[in-house]
């Protein structure tokens, strides 16, 4: 196993981080994403980075795991939640560390910001194994559901 390395996704890796939105949507909640609006989205986060970013884990140069960060204000805590969303890991990558290795540096990044007060996500009710995996990472179940009204995605 070649050594991991953790860093800030750049442009040029749009289409692949694309491409595991749309492995991910597919694997964890079986939706078929529409491939070009989904490239669109992630070049919009290279482009406008108030939007969010991303950051990658790869292995011999290739990426093989991801996650996107997105913002939430918080008035009660005057600063800002950072909230992980498109996680993926390459199926043959998985059980090796890539999940671990990227949530140690946004956490340590996190925690180095400043204006940071926490950390969220959310993941799909039933996919168990990453709720385990997000639970190791010490992470606890929030007291809250999710609503929403969605324009675009229709579920199966």
């Amino acid at each position: 196993m070649a050594a991991m390395e953790i860093r800030t996704a750049v442009a040029a890796e749009a289409a692949t981080i694309a491409l595991f939105n749309t492995l991910m949507a597919q694997e964890t909640e079986a939706i078929k994403l529409d491939e070009s609006r989904v490239l669109a989205g992630v070049r919009t986060v290279f482009d406008r980075p108030e939007r969010g970013w991303y950051l990658v884990a790869l292995e011999s140069g290739e990426v093989v795991g991801q996650l996107m960060v997105t913002f939430e204000w918080s008035d009660w805590r005057n600063g800002v939640f950072w909230w992980i969303q498109s996680v993926y890991v390459k199926p043959e990558a998985r059980g090796r560390g890539v999940y671990k290795a990227l949530y140690a540096e946004l956490m340590r990044r996190a925690r180095e910001d400043g204006g940071v007060c926490g950390v969220r996500l959310y993941v799909e009710k039933h996919n168990q194994r990453a709720q385990e995996v997000y639970a190791r990472q010490g992470m606890r179940r929030a007291d809250y559901d999710l609503f929403e009204v969605d324009f675009v995605l229709t579920r199966p």
